[in-house]
C-alpha cells in the first residue's frame, strides 16, 4: 500500500477513509440480509470496491460533477446521500432523492450534490459526464466531471465515444473503470484483449493509468493529480483501478461461474482487511476506535432502516414527480 505521507495525508485523514469505507460496506450488507428477509427487492453490492471509490471522493471538490454507476454506494454516501436516503430508495419509498420511490435500486443521483441521475443502459452515465465537463469548460469552472464504471461497460460504444469527444476538446473530464473482473458472469479475458485497460487513453489523447484498487491512498493519489491536469487545462484522464468483486453480480444471481480458489483470494484480498491492518502497522488507529466506529455506524443504520421501513410509498398523483422537470416558465 502506497505510504501515506508521500502524498501529504495525516492520521485523521486516513481514519475518515476507514470510517466511510466502513459505513459503506455496513449499508450494503444490511441491504443483502433485508432482500433475503424478504424486505428488498433488489440490491447490488459495492462491497470489494470502497477503497476505489473513498480514495476517489477525497481527490474531489465539492464543485465537481459525479456520474456514479450503480456500485458506487461508498461514493455517493460519503459525497452526502445518507444511510437514510439509500434506504428509502431501496424501500421505493417516498422520501427516495433520485425519483421518490420510483427508479430501481442504486441509481444514485441528488441535485443539490452535483450527483447526476443516471439511465439503467450500462455505460450511458460516461456521456452525460462528458457533456457536464464541456459545459464546466465553456463556463471557465475550475473544475471536472467524473464518471465511474464497469469493465463490461468499455465493451460498449458509449464508453469510446465519451473517451474520444473528452480528448479531442480537452476536456476537465476524468473516467475511472472499478475493474472488478467480471461483467455479470463473462470473465475480463472474454471482455477484452489487453492486460490495461487504461492504455487505450493514448488513443483518444487522454493520460491512462492503472492502479491498485484495494488501496484507497493509491486511488487518491491518482484522482487528485488527474483533477490538477483537468483544471490546468491539460484535458482528460481515464483510470483503471483494479478491485475486487466479493459478491455475485446482484442478489438475483447465482454466481458459481467463479472458481472457489479465485473467491477465496478476492476475500483475503477484501481492501478493509488490508486498509485496516494498514492503519494498525502505522499505528493510526487502536481497536477502542475501531469499535467505537463500527457501534456507531450500526446505530446510524439501525435508525435508517427503521425509518425507511416506517415511510411512506410515492401517492398515485405523485406519478410523474420526479420524473419530469417541474420548473420552466408557464405558458402565457
Amino acid at each position: 500500500m502506497l505510504d501515506y505521507k508521500t502524498v501529504g495525508l495525516t492520521h485523521e485523514d486516513l481514519k475518515e477513509f476507514y470510517k466511510w469505507m466502513l459505513l459503506g460496506r455496513r449499508i450494503d450488507e444490511r441491504m443483502w440480509l433485508l432482500n433475503r428477509a424478504g424486505k428488498l427487492p433488489f440490491v447490488i453490492s459495492c462491497q470489494g470496491q470502497e477503497a476505489t471509490q473513498i480514495g476517489t471522493y477525497f481527490a474531489l471538490k465539492d464543485e465537481d460533477v459525479l456520474a456514479p454507476y450503480y456500485r458506487d454506494l461508498a461514493l455517493v454516501t460519503a459525497r452526502g446521500i445518507t444511510a437514510e436516503e439509500s434506504m428509502l430508495a431501496a424501500f421505493a419509498k417516498q422520501g427516495d432523492t433520485s425519483s421518490g420511490g420510483k427508479q430501481m435500486p442504486s441509481h444514485f443521483s441528488k441535485k443539490d450534490l452535483a450527483i447526476l441521475t443516471q439511465g439503467s443502459c450500462v455505460t450511458t452515465q460516461v456521456l452525460h459526464a462528458v457533456g457536464a465537463s464541456l459545459s464546466l469548460k465553456m463556463d471557465g469552472k475550475k473544475a471536472v466531471a467524473l464518471a465511474t464504471l464497469g469493465e463490461g461497460s468499455t465493451s460498449q460504444g458509449d464508453f469510446h465515444e465519451a473517451m474520444n469527444f473528452a480528448g479531442v476538446h480537452k476536456l476537465p473530464y476524468i473516467c475511472i473503470i472499478e475493474n472488478n473482473k467480471y461483467a455479470i458472469s463473462v470473465p475480463s479475458h472474454l471482455q477484452y484483449a489487453t492486460d490495461d485497460l487504461s492504455s487505450r487513453a493514448a488513443g483518444y489523447g487522454a493520460f491512462g493509468e492503472q492502479v491498485d484498487g484495494n488501496d484507497p491512498i493509491a486511488v487518491y493519489e491518482a484522482v487528485k493529480r488527474a483533477r490538477e491536469r483537468a483544471v490546468n487545462g491539460e484535458g482528460p484522464t481515464l483510470i483503471e483501478a483494479l478491485c475486487s468483486r466479493l459478491t455475485p453480480h446482484s442478489s438475483d444471481d447465482d454466481d458459481n461461474y467463479r472458481p472457489s480458489d479465485e473467491m477465496k483470494l478476492e476475500k483475503e484480498n477484501d481492501c478493509m482487511i488490508r486498509f485496516k491492518e494498514y492503519l494498525v502497522e502505522n499505528e493510526v488507529a487502536n481497536d477502542d476506535w475501531f469499535n467505537q466506529i463500527e457501534d456507531e455506524i450500526k446505530q446510524e443504520i439501525n435508525t435508517a432502516t427503521k425509518n425507511a421501513e416506517k415511510a411512506p410509498y410515492p401517492l398515485p398523483e405523485e406519478a410523474l414527480t420526479h420524473v419530469y422537470d417541474q420548473g420552466g416558465e408557464k405558458d402565457a
